[in-house]
């Protein structure tokens, strides 16, 4: 590496510890945060002003007119389960077919499926509330905090394991886009890592480190309006209708008489699928109640409030990431990996670690490193698909202090700080290590 590779290294590690900075010390949003780290970046390497505030809004512009829709349509599909109560209604119900030993494998399979087409902390907002209801009335051997614990955590597992590796999650769909990788190849690999993974980080560990964890009243509660639930099958069509769009769009792709169809490529379209079940889903968990104001202020009130705070962060991630880009960070870890033979996949998985350590929000994790990898990937040949799930597992690593999911299931589950660290913030670093293996694994088979 010359000085100016250097001077490039450095200015990227001081816009990244800045951002941190201002985010835990100064209590600043992660937009702004994030905006000034980027603006550092650009203005450290060397890049004149107006080609920094350029790649700034080239960034931003990318992320929101992009991802940026799948997560609207994420979180305002969320509000409709969540304010129908379609949502408490699945949960409810396959709660009440098992036992109290099948239970945390039942949250398990919840959190997965309602997972798969929400936003993380949509999902985490919709599902914690009602897990944490059904914990109470678990029967508890003599340590009852332990027990609900050993329900709320393989929820958390499999909400944190799609968000991760699973399209069309926002986080592994960018990636996807990015690196030009197959949808379809995705989605199939990152399923089949995905639930051993859950299974690990979910109902195994929740059996070392629940031991001995004090619960306190969550300070958090859910507020729904009062509405009849739709008919469960009804909710769970609407939960696996944008993944069941994107499936057959991909799948007809192999099929030689339909590879062409216009439809088709139209149904793997992940905003349409989501816009198509977005205005399936009003009328069918809605019904004649549909028109009335309070309902529809309701909804677009809960997807709004979360969607600008959400979108705001994500774009100043995604400005982060094209200045990073815009100095030449990607060229950089091209010829670093061609020189030393550095794994693409392990090198994927560190700088999403690297950016979750720094900024806490693991979208903003996979926005960067995917940014700065593609030179990585047409230099090694590597597959893209491999890549997406690596960046995916290392965008989760240990969530702590600056990451808002770990305030949201402090405050739902009723941990201290402490017990969060040790439950909480171990089951995301074994979704990301075990991920890491996995797909390290999987890439001696494809």
């Amino acid at each position: 590496m010359n000085g100016a590779d250097i001077r490039l290294v450095m200015a990227a590690v001081a816009g990244i510890v800045l951002a941190i900075l201002l985010i835990v010390r100064g209590r600043l949003h992660p937009f702004i945060g994030l905006l000034c780290g980027a603006f550092a970046v650009g203005l450290l390497a060397g890049m004149p002003l107006a080609d920094t505030a350029k790649a700034v809004q080239k960034g931003v512009g990318d992320i929101v007119g992009g991802t940026g829709l799948v997560v609207a349509l994420g979180l305002s599909l969320g509000a409709m389960l969540h304010l129908s109560g379609a949502a408490a209604s699945l949960a409810t119900g396959a709660l009440r077919l098992t036992g109290p030993k099948a239970a945390p494998w039942a949250t398990l399979g919840i959190a997965i499926v309602i997972g798969l087409p929400l936003f993380f902390e949509t999902g985490l907002v919709l599902l914690l509330p009602i897990v944490v209801a059904a914990a109470k009335a678990m029967p508890d051997n003599g340590d009852h905090d332990a027990a609900k614990l050993r329900l709320i955590m393989p929820a958390l597992a499999g909400l944190g394991v799609v968000h991760a590796l699973v399209p069309p999650h926002p986080g592994p769909l960018l990636a996807v886009e990015a690196l030009g990788a197959s949808l379809g190849l995705t989605m199939l690999y990152g399923i089949v890592i995905a639930i051993p993974i859950a299974i690990l980080a979910g109902p195994v560990l929740a059996r070392f480190t629940t031991r001995g964890v004090r619960l306190i009243e969550p300070i958090l509660s859910d507020h729904a309006l009062g509405l009849t639930p739709p008919p469960r099958a009804v909710s769970l069509f609407i939960v696996l209708l944008p993944i069941l769009l994107i499936a057959a769009g991909e799948l007809g792709k192999l099929v030689p008489g339909l590879k062409d169809a216009a439809w088709l490529a139209a149904a793997s379209n992940p905003v349409l699928a989501l816009l198509v079940t977005n205005l399936i889903a009003l009328p069918l968990l809605f019904g004649r109640r549909l028109s009335e104001a309070a309902i529809q202020n309701a909804v677009w009130f809960e997807t709004m409030g979360a969607a600008g705070a959400i979108l705001l962060a994500i774009g100043a991630g995604g400005a982060l990431k094209q200045v990073l880009v815009s100095a030449g960070l990607s060229d950089l870890l091209a010829r670093v990996v061609m020189m030393y033979a550095i794994s693409p996949l392990l090198l994927g998985w560190l700088v999403a670690v690297g950016i979750r350590l720094a900024a806490g929000s693991a979208t903003v994790a996979t926005i960067t490193a995917v940014g700065v990898m593609p030179g990585v990937v047409a230099a090694s040949g590597i597959s893209p698909e491999l890549v997406v799930l690596a960046i995916g597992a290392g965008s989760v690593f240990f969530s702590h202090v600056n990451d808002p999911g770990f305030w949201l299931v402090k405050g739902y589950v009723g941990t201290s700080t402490a017990d969060t660290f040790r439950t909480w913030s171990m089951l995301e670093t074994v979704i990301s290590v075990a991920g890491l293996a996995a797909v390290v694994g999987l890439s001696y088979l494809v």
